[in-house]
């Protein structure tokens, strides 16, 4: 290289610049001053400065860096609140419809249109949020959920007939906030390449698992305690409050890309390979959640004991929330791919177990064993999205795996509750089964399309007057 040549590389968003005169000056003694003149020497000084804050990363991320992120508590309080409803809305619609119907069927069917109709809209909200921004979206979103939410209540409560409840619960559905996606996307704006993601990314899990422990403990305190419609209509309120918070957060959304006065042409998270085989892995892991439901209420009822339902629930959660914060303090070193398609085994041969538990002990310990196994598969799916997708459609991807884990558990929950009906206690067992296996193997089949392609670097030549140059 001649004396005077720069390169740079574009690390992080920031730009690093070293002289090669400066490199060969390490190896030998300074005899004379930089050829090219007082101007060539000031360039060269102002080129090599040390990396910026974002390119700079610990070497062992913990929660306590991830914490101490600029601005990160701006946008997790109020995301925590704002996502709260997301876990009261099932069992709230639950509760009402089969207070005012009398029939479990009927409740299960208003809230499995709830569910559907969130599933399939929540990427169509994301792909919004990327092109237009989390505000523009939130703002009419959380009101159309209130007024929809409230109208099913009402509807409820008038005795209305069971398709006037469908036709108000496919709004309400398809106008859930989608915070979750929406705080990951800010971390990744936040985070960019640091390693903190997989933390970032452990502690939204660890974040979810929380929302759906209280959230549904507070749904049913309310609508027994209080009013069998007063879990949908607190559904409602705070998600207007906490929707409108979090849209009121500005400074830590990600920007919408601009081109001069033309919009840059964004690209669908659902056209990129690895993003349709994490939805695949996603809903078997769905298919967990819907299968466990189902089938660890109609064990506790088959031997007499609906109570200890609640119980083994709970620890089917607790091993999920362990293993999330566990995966998020260590510091990994083997391939993110690599370690989805390890850890999803071992959920698939987890579940596999389940339907052949015939006691309480062995099955706390099979549902802590499955629960322990879910958590690193999630985090790592969201991971690898960071890797897999543009920022200009990561809320977006994001959204699509959200919705998979909903209709992976809105079939599973119909599937297990038929071969409860019609076959053994703990043949809805098998949906866990089955849904990870079919997804262990489609992920083993289509792993390489997981692999994140390199990102671009910037090559200038020349002092004064470098002129950039994309090298793949």
């Amino acid at each position: 290289m001649a004396v005077g040549t720069l390169s740079t590389v574009e690390t992080a968003g920031s730009g690093i610049y070293r002289s090669s005169a400066q490199e060969d000056s390490s190896r030998r003694p300074r005899t004379g001053a930089l050829p090219g003149g007082r101007k060539a020497r000031a360039v060269a000084s102002t080129v090599t400065t040390e990396p910026s804050e974002n390119s700079s990363a610990p070497t062992r991320p913990g929660y306590g860096q991830l914490l101490r992120t600029r601005g990160a508590w701006t946008f997790l309080l109020p995301g925590f609140a704002a996502r709260q409803p997301f876990a009261m809305l099932t069992i709230s619609i639950v509760l009402l419809v089969q207070h005012t119907t009398g029939s479990y069927g009927a409740a299960g069917a208003a809230a499995a249109v709830t569910g559907v109709s969130m599933a399939l809209f929540a990427p169509y909200n994301g792909r919004l949020a990327d092109r237009y921004g989390q505000r523009t979206v939130l703002l009419p979103g959380v009101l159309v959920h209130t007024l929809s939410g409230l109208t099913l209540t009402a509807l409820a409560l008038a005795h209305a007939p069971l398709w006037a409840l469908f036709v108000a619960a496919v709004p309400t559905g398809a106008s859930v906030p989608q915070i979750g996606p929406m705080v990951r996307a800010r971390w990744g704006v936040k985070l960019q390449d640091s390693p903190l993601l997989t933390t970032a990314a452990a502690f939204e899990s660890v974040t979810d698992e929380l929302t759906f422990v209280f959230g549904p403990l507070l749904a049913t305190a309310l609508c027994t305690a209080v009013d069998p419609a007063a879990g949908l209509v607190t559904e409602a309120a705070l998600t207007l409050i906490g929707g409108l918070l979090f849209a009121a957060q500005k400074s830590t959304q990600p920007t919408v890309a601009l081109t001069g006065h033309a919009r840059v042409e964004h690209v669908s998270a659902l056209s990129i390979p690895g993003i349709r085989v994490l939805i695949v892995t996603f809903l078997g892991i769905g298919s967990v959640f819907g299968g466990m439901q189902v089938s660890l209420a109609a064990f506790t009822e088959s031997i007499g004991e609906p109570g200890l339902n609640g119980v083994l629930y709970g620890v089917f959660a607790a091993g999920n929330m362990i293993s999330g914060i566990v995966c998020g303090a260590i510091a990994w070193k083997t391939a993110p791919q690599r370690r989805l398609v390890v850890g999803y085994g071992a959920l698939a041969l987890a579940a596999s177990g389940l339907w052949a538990a015939h006691s309480v002990l062995v099955l706390a310990g099979l549902g802590l064993l499955v629960g322990m196994c879910i958590a690193p598969a999630l985090i790592t799916g969201y991971t690898l999205v960071e890797g897999l997708v543009p920022a200009g459609a990561r809320t977006e991807a994001f959204t699509w795996l959200t919705g998979a884990v909903a209709l992976g558990q809105a079939a599973a929950v119909t599937i297990a509750g038929q071969l409860e009906d019609r076959f053994w206690g703990g043949a809805g067992f098998l949906v866990p089964a089955a849904g990870t296996i079919l997804a262990l193997a489609t992920l083993l089949t289509l792993r390489s399309r997981l692999a994140v392609r390199p990102r671009s670097r910037t090559v200038a030549r020349g002092v004064g007057h470098r002129v950039p140059v994309t090298v793949d």
